[in-house]
């Protein structure tokens, strides 16, 4: 494993990260095993969030007497002051922590976002002051969209960037990588397997590691998918034609399928939460289904409110059939609810 430095914090991390949504799915004795695991095998940067349910409580129950061992990352969704605030103690207590390493804005992809936690009584005004006390070391952000990330990056106010990234999701791969080394933010991969649509491992990392100065954070639920990834480091990072060809054929399949989450669709004039409706599989598959089914309730009830007009078709800069996509998540959904525990 290779150690490196996380942008301009001064962190040093492993050069692969555990992103800790999969951990929900497992006991804790299970979950606390995995995470041991990891750090056994070198991996020293998890990353998670208030909103992961109970992963929070899982990584400080597994970590507990070894806080100066790892490298801790968790977010807030939300934007104001007040509750990013809440989160924070919330995430102190459940990390069993005095501190977090890197404390990020999660998913600003919207322009009434950004003002929002840059504006007065903002998250961003209470996280600065958290940072002041002490209880945050470092200050990122994440988004799905590439316009508000590169704005995110060169305002210069954080020191990490969260993105996806992948052979599937290349948006990154020229500008926002290029601003984000300019500017010496470190740069958090989220989705390396395209959210679980990639199950080739080998060839999904042969592509981020052709990126060396990026932080993949895959999801891990099990000792043995720990050790798959691990392995990908241990030899030097060939990428053959057959590896080309299989990258070139997950893009073709996928590619008109595929949502980047990106949000160029929203909003919707009848009020489907259309970028969450269509990441429900993914959801589904990463949380399992009955945890996924109250997670996206909000947003998969929504769909029934779609008309079909084709407004989001018209926004969409991948060209999706989003009321087709839409209609078959939502009755993934409605099987998921039949198959739920009374």
């Amino acid at each position: 494993m290779r150690y490196v430095t996380l942008g301009k914090t001064g962190l040093t991390v492993s050069e692969v990260g555990f992103g800790c949504i999969p951990i929900i799915r497992l006991s804790t004795d299970d979950a606390v095993g995995v995470l041991r695991h990891a750090l056994e095998r070198g991996i020293t940067y998890f990353d998670t969030a208030n909103a992961y349910r109970d992963s929070e409580e899982k990584i400080g129950t597994a970590f507990a007497g070894m806080r100066d061992k790892v490298v801790l990352a968790t977010k807030t969704l939300l934007r104001g002051a007040e509750g990013a605030m809440g989160h924070l103690e919330n995430s102190l207590r459940m990390l069993r922590t005095d501190h977090i390493d890197l404390y990020q804005l999660h998913q600003i992809a919207q322009e009434k976002d950004w003002q929002e936690v840059t504006g007065p009584a903002g998250a961003l005004e209470a996280v600065m002051k958290a940072k002041a006390a002490g209880k945050v070391r470092h200050v990122g952000v994440t988004s799905h969209s590439l316009q508000m990330a590169l704005t995110m990056v060169n305002s210069g106010l954080f020191d990490t960037i969260q993105f996806p990234f992948n052979l599937i999701e290349e948006a990154a791969k020229d500008e926002l990588l290029g601003a984000a080394r300019n500017r010496g933010m470190g740069f958090i991969v989220m989705k390396p397997f395209g959210g679980g649509a990639i199950d080739n491992g080998s060839v999904a990392f042969k592509y981020l590691r052709d990126h060396s100065d990026v932080i993949p954070i895959p999801g891990f639920e099990s000792i043995e998918q720990v050790d798959e990834v691990i392995s990908f480091y241990s030899e030097a990072n060939v990428i053959t034609d057959k590896d080309r060809e299989i990258m070139e054929g997950y893009r073709s399949t996928l590619g008109k399928r595929f949502c980047r989450r990106c949000e160029y669709c929203q909003p919707c004039p009848h009020g489907v939460m259309i970028t969450p409706a269509m990441g429900y599989p993914i959801v589904a598959a990463r949380m399992s289904p009955s945890v996924a089914v109250e997670f996206c309730k909000k947003p998969m009830e929504s769909v029934l409110l779609c008309t079909g007009c084709g407004a989001c078709v018209e926004r969409c800069p991948y060209e999706l059939r989003i009321p087709e996509i839409l209609s078959a998540n939502y009755a993934l959904y409605e099987g998921h609810l039949k198959q739920k525990p009374a």
